[in-house]
């Protein structure tokens, strides 16, 4: 493979990452929306489209092997592809969490939600505009977007934490909501990690970019 077929191989696997970071920003939305609409048709989208990002990984996974064995890559690109190896399986863990967002969709079914959901939706679109940052940061080689990645993910924190405290106070006032309570938490924790993930593929960035690794949860 010519240099100038290799630098293409390249953008197209970029491509490949792009195109299952937009099915992961898909299901995160159907996921949460399968939630606050109770809605449980979404959540068989959910997992059909999981199916597809699975899909996905394997056969980006499949295309960095093959470039590092035919290209023997050296600095810059070969940091390319290890990032690449590295952000699809934070994608892959995001479309994993996705799912555990719509099997409690389907666990609760039509039982009428112990409070209206506004902070989980929130908290969820927060999360969803860290995933789609860190993307768009790792397409331009944005050090300082992917660097705002990380400053956003301290609202997430602070949402997940108040979330925590207002369902802990209703179990402690009515232990009817304990069961409900309890798959809401679940949920919040499920986008609080999605958030770290999209924070990790930023640190998958700065890395390729300087070679530095970093951490952004400090």
């Amino acid at each position: 493979m010519q240099r100038n077929e290799f630098a293409k191989a390249l953008t197209r696997l970029q491509q490949e990452i792009l195109k299952m970071g937009s099915l992961v920003e898909e299901n995160i939305t159907n996921a949460i929306n399968s939630l606050a609409k109770q809605d449980v048709q979404l959540v068989d989208k959910v997992f059909m489209v999981e199916e597809e990002i699975d899909r996905m990984e394997l056969q980006i996974e499949e295309t960095c092997l093959r470039l590092i064995a035919t290209q023997q890559p050296m600095a810059k690109d070969l940091r390319k592809i290890a990032a690449a190896f590295k952000i699809i399986h934070d994608l892959e863990r995001m479309g994993d969490h996705s799912v555990d967002i719509a099997k409690v969709t389907a666990q609760i079914g039509k039982e009428p939600l112990i409070k209206p959901l506004i902070d989980l939706p929130q908290m969820a679109r927060q999360a969803q505009i860290m995933v789609k940052d860190a993307l768009d940061a790792y397409v331009t080689e944005n050090v300082t977007l992917a660097e705002a990645v990380g400053t956003a993910d301290d609202v997430v924190d602070h949402l997940h934490k108040q979330i925590f405290r207002e369902l802990l106070l209703l179990m402690m006032e009515n232990p009817r909501t304990i069961t409900q309570a309890t798959h809401l938490l679940f949920v919040s924790s499920s986008v609080e990690r999605i958030a770290d993930y999209a924070t990790n593929i930023s640190e998958s960035v700065i890395y390729l970019v300087t070679g530095k690794r970093i951490d952004l949860n400090q």
